[in-house]
């Protein structure tokens, strides 16, 4: 993959006036980069996606010693600067886009991981300062680095830090102060030692077949020489981390604590819902807006379009503010929280057994998991499949069989009150399409999928700034990605409402709607609003009188129906056309097909029954 040159160009000028003041916060995956940028940059913090890529980073204001405004930007985690992916690609062009210094966050407990992407970045000659983090856990793990020769061999300054316990973040502000002033341990770039040791290395790495390799040596070489371990007693936490990744008893934990997360979402939303946001809905803002078109409007077509049973300032308080939003919430409160405290590696590695007996490998299972948040960032987050086929397999899994959050939120409020089997037999039909479709695509899609290879961080509590800032970024994306879609489609109801265009559509569709599927003809908006935003193929259902084998039926056509119009164009765009269309003809076929299924089979179990 490439960015065109003018993309590039583009991101040479990060911010208009600041292009020559901006620094790099730089580092592999899982080394603590996001408690630097917040601690670093206090409360100014903006996300943004590359120009001409998918791939996002933080960026924020960062005040130093001068007294002046740097600006700071979060590069995204690599492990190299091969450009084998587009994260990597992005990363080599902010390395080219002229950064006055970069902040390099090793990670004190795995030093030959990151030492290898720093050494990398010594050829492009710009001042760095090197954090040496998580000094603690290297502590506890009596590990011990001699720091002032790691910042020899790097040939600039090496700062130990504790970055959630904000330990050492003075002493990097100083050292970035004297890099931007040239008074770093490397004050000749072209002379001094290190610097021509590097020449000599790079010269190796490129008259060598296996580029990466080379740095790889070095790293090793560096990190035996800088560091001496002491036998010390493995902690608790220590313990516990391993113990997550093997089957006892890292199973019961993950049951423990995937069961404990489902009843935050599932549980806090329900109560968050009934106790506060209904009674707001329904008592004052709905009110509210109902007196003052009525005030402004004379009843009719427009008055019903703004107020009515499906007014677009009545069903999208009900739907997105109350319905939706608490699920939503909770769950970046959830996943947030599991993803930076290192648990979800540990579950990848867990069930990586059980994950390759349906043709992929555990690591996939984060953006499995990821896919009941959003399915558009699940789907970018395949990238890090290591083939094609296991990208194509992931994704028609999420695809087909993973709800978002909006519409599990949609689901939950259809089914959960009125029966816990109900809700528990979907859950279980959901999981019976997963394998099948996993089981499918094993065979359908060419090619391999490769071992499962993945750096498991250490078990930490998150750091509360980051982890804060980072769900509030969540947050805030939801609502300006997701709620503006579900606006139109309540508008698109209302007016097909209003205009009698529903009842031509139901009765077109009546054959499928009636006949096949057994649901009231008006039910057909859920085919049409579902096409917008995949909850909204749920959310109209709880305006309608449906009996117990209806509310079923309408329920798994709802969870299964096609992606909606977002997911639509990140397929066209992460594969091809072709690819996103036969994916969403397959899912509104399984739809139906399911949904017409459990309706004959419920219909005729009732008639036996009597």
């Amino acid at each position: 993959m490439s960015i065109d040159s003018e993309n590039i160009e583009k991101n040479k000028k990060i911010r208009a006036g600041t292009e020559h003041k901006h620094l790099l916060l730089m580092g592999g995956p899982n080394v603590g980069k996001s408690v630097f940028f917040s601690e670093l940059t206090g409360v100014y913090v903006v996300s943004s996606n590359y120009t001409g890529t998918t791939v996002s980073f933080m960026e924020g204001d960062i005040e130093l010693e001068d007294g002046k405004h740097y600006h700071l930007i979060d590069v995204p985690g690599t492990y190299t600067m091969s450009a084998t992916s587009e994260a990597e690609e992005v990363a080599i062009h902010f390395m080219e886009a002229e950064p006055i210094a970069v902040l390099f966050v090793l990670d004190s407990t795995n030093l030959e991981g990151g030492l290898r992407l720093a050494l990398e970045l010594r050829k492009y000659k710009v001042p760095i300062v090197y954090a040496l983090n998580m000094m603690d856990v290297a502590s506890r793990k009596g590990i011990e680095i001699n720091i002032p020769l790691l910042s020899q061999k790097l040939g600039g300054p090496v700062i130990p830090t504790v970055a959630v316990k904000k330990q050492g973040f003075d002493d990097i502000k100083v050292a970035l102060q004297g890099a931007i002033d040239g008074k770093i341990i490397c004050p000749e770039p072209l002379e001094c030692p290190p610097c021509k040791e590097m020449d000599k290395l790079e010269e190796k790495a490129t008259n060598n077949k296996d580029y990466g390799e080379v740095y790889w040596e070095e790293a090793k070489k560096i990190a035996r020489e800088v560091t001496s371990t002491k036998k010390e007693s493995p902690s608790f936490v220590d313990k516990l981390g391993k113990a997550m990744m093997k089957p006892w008893p890292g199973i019961p934990l993950a049951i423990l604590i995937i069961g404990l997360s489902l009843g935050v979402v599932v549980g806090g939303g329900k109560a968050l819902r009934a106790v506060a946001l209904l009674p707001l809905v329904n008592d004052i803002i709905v009110p509210f807006f109902r007196s003052i078109f009525t005030a402004i409007l004379s009843p009719g077509m427009l008055q019903n379009i703004m107020i009515g049973e499906y007014g677009v300032f009545v069903i999208f308080f009900e739907w997105v503010v109350a319905l939706i939003m608490p699920y939503v919430i909770l769950f970046y409160v959830v996943f947030s929280f599991l993803e930076d405290s290192g648990y979800l590696p540990r579950l990848a590695v867990l069930f990586d057994g059980l994950m390759r007996k349906l043709g992929i490998q555990g690591g996939s299972l984060i953006n499995i998991m990821l896919g009941f948040g959003c399915a558009v960032p699940a789907i970018i987050g395949t990238r890090t499949a290591t083939t094609r086929k296991e990208r194509l397999m992931v994704t028609t899994m999420i695809c087909f069989a993973i709800p978002c959050i909006s519409q599990t939120g949609a689901l939950i409020a259809l089914v959960g009150d009125y029966s816990i089997f109900m809700l528990l037999g979907i859950v279980l039909m959901t999981l019976l399409i997963f394998i099948i479709v996993g089981l499918i695509t094993k065979r359908l899609f060419k090619g391999k999928v490769d071992p499962l290879i993945i750096e498991v961080p250490n078990l930490l509590i998150p750091e509360r700034k980051a982890y804060w800032t980072k769900l509030k970024v969540r947050l805030k994306s939801f609502i300006f990605e997701a709620e503006g879609p579900m606006l139109i489609a309540i508008v698109i109801a209302a007016v097909l409402k209003e205009s009698g265009l529903l009842d031509i559509i139901a009765r077109v569709l009546e054959p499928i709607m009636s006949g096949w599927l057994g649901m009231p003809k008006e039910s057909v908006i859920v085919l049409i609003l579902g096409i917008v935003r995949r909850e909204m193929a749920v959310a109209p259902l709880l305006e309608m009188n449906l009996t117990t084998l209806q509310m079923f039926t309408g329920a798994m056509v709802g969870m299964l129906y096609l992606p909606c119009l977002s997911v639509f164009g990140i397929l066209a765009k992460e594969f091809n056309a072709k690819v996103a269309i036969g994916i969403t003809l397959s899912t509104i076929f399984t739809a139906l097909f399911v949904g017409g299924l459990i309706n004959h089979i419920g219909t005729f179990l009732l008639g036996v029954l009597g």
